[in-house]
């Protein structure tokens, strides 16, 4: 007899074209059609959508998605529709006929996924005219912004418990990619009945596909657009702190030749759609962005995500770098970090109006994100570390590839700390510097500090290296903002110990900053090392070519590119060179439906190029 794990199986390969599950898939997706709660972990990229979606095929019923975003929302739909899965969403965008629509198929029990927010499934007796419907189950997406201890929490998920129980106390499935025991606990405390506890899975975190590389800051526009220098062709992300540095950075790469859009919320809403649209649409355009540009974000093929400053904590960094690469296909991340972001991010954490044990907390999560910057073992070992997962070294993050070994720096701890004293614990890193390297400003001899007697005692390091030292002691907890409000440095008991050599202190030396661009440009010279297609010459020139054709396909249509197909299924198209619908299902992500929509045009595309490329050569 056909298990119904079997059914699920067949209707992954029918429906969406691929021909077994993704790593933990078939346990989660085994519990769900057992009937069991599910809380489930999972990296994006990894196919958590897939366990709702196949069940409610499977058993042909109705399942309810709580998903954050309208925008969201609407791509799911249009992705499931693409799929030939009755989907649909109510929210208060949509025209009335949409509406009255969705409510014939939920009647009619056609309907397999209904999507809304939160806020929606509690309004307006919603809940009591869907509990007559036969709904299977509710899934939460993105679960973690249940918890106060999440880095994305939403005061309005909380009603979630008190939706699942008017429901009927369905069956309930809750998905994230990023949290930590903390905030797992408060998941299962605030969502599900007290007693029924969920399956519980936790599936790796490690997204071996994605490079990780931080910087420190040194001319942070330079960096970005030297890091973007061979990605002209590919999509990606660059998170900005402010919405003003969003723009400024999309300026000055579209002057650079760059598609670059920002995205902020003090855009219009018209702006931020049109740019969002061109952003999933077409390919090779950068989006710089504030993290208001987040969980809408369902696009496979990113293949970059840079942050021009340092995030505010582990989980919301892991959520933002696993936008990159969700096909599976080699990705690039770069992290850009300075004294400057940690003094910001510890202010922000200080001055917000919340209890202290949420500010505890929340700068615990940013000591974590501040250690991983300036860490000297791999960074993906450090980044599993976080969520409790131990791994081998990645050998491809920037510290496994260029080596990193500590060195004693008491001692010239202790010339940077007794500068600070001696200035009188009121001036910023720069100035502080300047004092120790001995540079003869107009502020230094206003304020007599060329008489000091720790002035010029590093004459002998370039200024950038003592900023370099300076960083790290402040990341270290030695130095601390003192309060002033304009960024002046004062010494903890840990500075205290270190001057009068209590405590001895290591640095690692930051890469000089001609000498890493001068790697950049060697490494850039040759062919990727990890190079995201790994085609031939000629068949990275049919997948250029079938790309042209989905661009047109998918504005002729309004829908995203990779809702005709991801690069993955171009890619694959190009090597094996399919030129009949019978050899094309073998292709992946090619299932039925978009077979019967699409396949009949790309067949047709890869046997006149073949035919135009024998031709050429003949």
């Amino acid at each position: 007899m056909t298990s119904r794990l079997d059914e699920a199986r067949r209707a992954l390969k029918t429906t969406f074209g691929y021909d077994d599950f993704r790593t933990g898939q078939d346990e989660v997706i085994g519990a769900v059609l057992d009937g069991e709660d599910v809380f489930a972990v999972m990296p994006t990229g990894s196919g958590k959508s897939m366990t709702y979606q196949l069940p409610a095929l499977v058993e042909q019923s109705l399942a309810i998605v709580v998903s954050p975003l309208i925008a969201l929302m609407h791509d799911q739909v249009q992705q499931m529709r693409g799929f030939g899965v009755a989907a649909a969403t109510l929210n208060s965008t949509i025209a009335e006929a949409q509406s009255r629509e969705t409510w014939r198929l939920i009647r009619s029990g056609d309907l397999r996924l209904l999507f809304v927010s939160p806020e929606r499934l509690m309004m307006d007796g919603l809940i009591e005219a869907l509990r007559g419907a036969g709904i299977r189950r509710l899934a939460v997406d993105e679960a973690h912004c249940v918890s106060q201890w999440g880095h994305d929490f939403r005061p309005e998920y909380r009603d979630l418990a008190r939706a699942r129980q008017a429901l009927g106390d369905v069956q309930t499935v809750a998905l994230t990619a990023t949290a930590d025991k903390a905030t797992r606990a408060d998941i299962t405390e605030r969502l599900f009945p007290a007693g029924r506890r969920p399956r519980e899975f936790v599936h790796s975190f490690d997204r071996p596909n994605i490079r990780l590389t931080f910087a420190p800051k040194d001319n942070p526009t330079r960096q970005i657009e030297r890091f973007l220098r061979h990605r002209r062709s590919e999509s990606g992300i660059i998170y900005c702190s402010s919405r003003k540095r969003a723009e400024q950075l999309a300026e000055v790469l579209a002057k650079d030749g760059f598609n670059a859009l920002p995205y902020h919320a003090g855009l219009d809403q018209g702006t931020r759609m049109k740019n969002q649209d061109t952003f999933l649409q077409e390919d090779g355009v950068v989006m710089t962005a504030t993290v208001a540009f987040g969980m809408g974000i369902n696009k496979p093929d990113v293949r970059f995500v840079c942050h021009a400053d340092m995030p505010s904590n582990v989980e919301g960094y892991y959520q933002e770098i696993g936008r990159a690469g969700r096909d599976g296909l080699p990705a690039d991340t770069l992290t850009i970090y300075g004294l400057d972001d940690m003094a910001l991010r510890r202010r922000q954490i200080d001055e917000k109006e919340v209890p202290d044990e949420r500010r505890r907390v929340e700068r615990r999560k940013l000591e974590a994100m501040i250690a991983l910057c300036e860490g000297a073992t791999c960074r993906r070992q450090s980044l599993l570390g976080y969520f409790g997962e131990a791994s081998e070294a990645c050998g491809r993050c920037d510290l496994c590839r260029s080596g990193v070994s500590l060195v004693d720096g008491t001692v010239h701890a202790q010339k940077l700390l007794s500068a600070i004293v001696r200035t009188g614990q009121r001036f910023g890193a720069a100035y502080v510097c300047d004092v120790v390297q001995g540079k003869e400003s107009e502020a230094i001899r206003r304020n007599g500090h060329g008489e000091l007697k720790t002035f010029g005692v590093g004459a002998d390091k370039p200024v950038a290296a003592w900023r370099a030292m300076l960083r790290q002691l402040f990341a270290s907890g030695a130095v601390a903002e003192n309060g002033d409000g304009y960024g002046g440095l004062s010494l903890t008991d840990k500075g205290e110990a270190i001057l009068f050599g209590r405590e001895a202190v290591q640095f690692r030396p930051d890469p000089e900053p001609r000498a890493a661009e001068a790697r950049e440009r060697r490494r850039g010279a040759a062919p990727r090392d990890d190079a995201t297609l790994d085609l031939s010459e000629a068949d990275e020139a049919l997948f250029q070519h079938l790309r042209g054709l989905r661009a047109t396909i998918a504005r002729t249509e309004g829908i995203a590119a990779f809702m005709v197909f991801p690069d993955r299924t171009l890619i694959e198209m190009a090597r094996v060179k399919p030129v009949d619908l019978y050899a094309l299902r073998t292709v992946h992500g090619v299932g039925e439906r978009k077979r019967d929509a699409y396949g009949s045009r790309f067949v047709e595309a890869i046997a006149d190029f073949l035919h135009q490329a024998s031709t050429a050569t003949a």
